[in-house]
């Protein structure tokens, strides 16, 4: 830790880390490195223990331990049912809805069974990876990606963030989350083949032997407990009646949950990682807490998790709806997690303060009015391809099933439109089946709302319509990141994304990976990796490590307006300046007529400088024709977009380029793919303006043929000669 950042703790942080600090080392002294023998024990609280299930406790050390066992399995699972989620916990209905799944979706049944196949073959899907090998058996620790392997010491003797030591421990850690336990405790319930079960039994029986508790990259985060902690839990009701879920394997897996909450409990993140982090192990301890109160220890989880997730929604969440890191993805995760909590509270009547609910249908709104015409979701900020609970695979930018939940919790249209159809996830959430679960509300599509802005979270959104071959464009005006780190964010202040004829033109290039290649970590944060404007090769802010910055500076929105025939979004930025030499980018956006955009940057300050202005395509054929137009050729029709200056520009397309790197798009975690990007470039005195042409034509006709376009662009040129250099703004 550094020396700086102890003198910036206050008393509360100061105790609560030395108490984490102390217990590690204490744990290093006392116990042996590389010893299986260090398995779990359950203990009970005889408090909340009814008579019979202490007897059954009673007798666990004795000679009658087997039939205890045996009893106490019963006991719980019948407790567990009432206290599930609907869907999962009554087995009944969780049969109910697999026979339904085979029947009404054969596709999607035989997606899940041909992963638990493939998981029984000792194949992973992992992130955007695809199928990983991990060995045989199965090497918990290995990044097959990298082909390093951490040794099995003390986790405190691990850095992750080391590529050398680990690899990419986000490839490690997705494999233990055991999220995969899903398709096989799915396929279980589709078909009632005992070989899923046996699997599931096998596979998590070996990774206890492989991981002791507290040894080993798979105990070096929280997080990563809380969320195999998760998997876990699902994994005892859909197994529940398997003859491989025996009540020796019962036993010992709530003991393993039972040590995995005590773990999350002295490795809290209320200060490392106040984020996704702590609210993904508060919901890992209210899990607990609720679903095992008999446990030792629960009672306490119960009230830790639901206070931080209470606490937390206020702290990470602006009023608009917006999450603090930035990040659409990172934004997922927590609707999600408070997703669980809220059912999770209902169904064992467990009161909640309002603004929690409140709150978070914010967050799904706010989710909503960034949904793309295609229907997904835009790639702001980090995202890494993750999900809290993967029952159905999709696609990153695919937050159907969220909707869909949301739709159903707050009876909400609006959200049951987002959603399309009744997702799979809201069944096994809720239970029952589609005509006992749909929301009363009958889909429909929002309000027209061509000008929505989120001032807290930083981002303005312009839309044509809600249908599917609507016009977008995202507008960032926000900060770099959240206050705490911005470790999730990028560098992308003043930065847009486009959508013409319901298809993604102007998109943000992504996340990639984070720790695998330093290079590429940086790059795809860059600003150079955004639609925005770069000075003297310079982007925003420099990185300070993968997940922190040097600077975080942050963009003022001036004015977001409708106004007669168009709307102007009005931002400004001091990124690239300083108090001796002080610059200033100032980007106006005018949706004119809802049909096409002008993006002015004016760019003030002194002396001469080296200006480059990006624009990142999705991959897809991007030209520049001899009149200086650059199109981009979509399924259902073109972009146009050319820049306009006083001074000489020069325009090149770059795609794939990797010295220096541009022109890339990562669709998934691990994945990376060329992209166009165009670059107009100036070498000019300051202060300068830019102005571009944003058009999108559904035909392949001639600029210069269309007289709608021959208005569009004199109308952008106009705007040069508005341009008053002794103007700061």
């Amino acid at each position: 830790m550094k020396l700086q950042r102890l003198f910036k703790m206050g008393p509360s942080e100061l105790a609560f880390r030395s108490r984490q600090h102390a217990y590690i080392m204490v744990e290093r002294l006392t116990t042996q490195e590389r010893n299986p023998a260090l398995t779990p024990s359950c203990t009970f609280d005889s408090r909340y223990c009814d008579n019979a299930l202490s007897d059954m406790v009673s007798r666990l050390g004795g000679e009658g331990r087997d039939t205890a066992k045996a009893e106490l399995q019963i006991h719980l699972q019948n407790l567990l049912s009432t206290r599930f989620f609907a869907g999962a916990g009554d087995t009944v209905c969780a049969d109910e809805i697999a026979n339904n799944l085979l029947l009404n979706d054969k596709a999607l049944a035989q997606d899940i069974i041909s992963r638990a196949d493939a998981i029984c073959a000792g194949k992973f899907d992992i992130l955007g990876y695809g199928s990983l090998s991990f060995g045989d058996p199965v090497n918990w620790h290995l990044d097959p990606v990298a082909g390093r392997e951490p040794p099995l010491v003390h986790w405190s003797r691990i850095d992750p963030l080391s590529i050398e030591q680990v690899g990419d421990s986000k490839v490690v850690w997705e494999l233990s989350r055991h999220q995969w336990l899903l398709d096989l405790g799915q396929a279980y319930r589709i078909t009632g083949n005992e070989r899923y079960a046996e699997c599931f039994v096998d596979l998590v029986t070996r990774w206890m032997d492989a991981n002791p508790a507290g040894f080993g990259i798979n105990w070096s985060s929280a997080l990563e407990a809380a969320m195999r902690l998760l998997s876990w839990c699902w994994a005892l009701s859909f197994f529940r009646g398997a003859s491989a879920l025996s009540p020796a394997v019962f036993y010992t897996m709530l003991s393993w949950i039972q040590q995995h909450a005590r773990f999350i409990e002295r490795n809290y993140s209320r200060y490392f990682s106040p984020n996704t982090h702590l609210t993904v192990e508060a919901l890992g301890l209210f899990y607990v807490g609720v679903l095992f109160p008999e446990l030792e220890g629960a009672g306490r989880w119960r009230v830790l998790g639901a206070q931080t997730l209470i606490d937390q929604i206020s702290l990470q969440v602006y009023a608009d709806g917006g999450y603090f890191e930035q990040s659409t993805r990172y934004q997922y995760y927590t609707v999600e997690t408070y997703l669980h909590f809220v059912i999770l509270t209902k169904q064992n009547h467990i009161a909640l303060p309002e603004h929690v609910e409140t709150r978070l249908k914010k967050m799904v709104r706010f989710l909503l009015h960034l949904r793309r015409p295609d229907g997904t979701l835009p790639q702001i900020g980090d995202t890494d391809g993750g999900w809290l609970l993967p029952f159905q695979r999709r696609g990153t930018g695919d937050y159907r099933a969220l909707f869909s939940i949301a739709a159903v919790l707050f009876d909400s249209g609006t959200f049951a439109w987002a959603a399309d159809s009744l997702a799979l996830e809201t069944q096994w959430l809720f239970g029952k089946n589609t005509e006992n679960i749909a929301p009363r509300a009958k889909p429909r599509a929002p309000l027209p709302d061509p000008l929505h802005s989120f001032r807290d979270s930083g981002y303005v959104v312009m839309r044509s319509g809600w249908h599917s071959r609507a016009h977008q464009m995202i507008v960032d005006t926000g900060p770099l990141g959240c206050r705490v780190s911005g470790g999730h964010g990028h560098a992308d202040l003043l930065s847009i994304q486009c959508s013409c004829w319901g298809e993604n033109y102007l998109v943000d290039a992504g996340t990639y990976c984070y720790t695998a290649d330093a290079g590429w970590r940086d790059y795809f944060r860059s600003s150079g990796a955004h639609n925005t404007l770069l000075i003297d090769g310079r982007g925003q802010a420099s990185p300070n490590g993968a997940f922190s910055w040097h600077s975080r500076p942050t963009a003022r929105l001036r004015q977001c307006s409708l106004m007669p025939g168009y709307s102007v979004v009005d931002a400004s930025h001091t990124a690239y300046g300083s108090n001796e030499s002080p610059i200033k980018h100032r980007r106006r956006v005018l949706f004119i007529t809802s049909d096409y955009w002008i993006v002015v940057d004016d760019v003030f300050g002194a002396d001469e400088h080296r200006i480059e202005l990006r624009y990142q395509f999705a991959p897809m054929p991007v030209a520049q024709d001899s009149q200086g137009w650059v199109r981009a050729c979509g399924r259902n029709g073109n972009l146009l977009l050319r820049t306009f200056a006083a001074q000489g520009l020069t325009c090149a397309i770059a795609e794939g380029s990797e010295e220096p790197p541009i022109g890339w798009y990562s669709p998934n975690y691990g994945q990376r793919l060329p992209a166009p990007a165009v670059t107009y470039t100036t070498v000019a005195q300051l202060p300068l303006r830019l102005v571009t042409l944003i058009y999108p034509c559904d035909t392949n006709i001639s600029p210069d043929e269309s007289p709608a376009i021959g208005d569009a662009k004199r109308r952008a040129i106009s705007l040069l000669g508005e341009f008053d250099p002794a103007s700061a703004g």
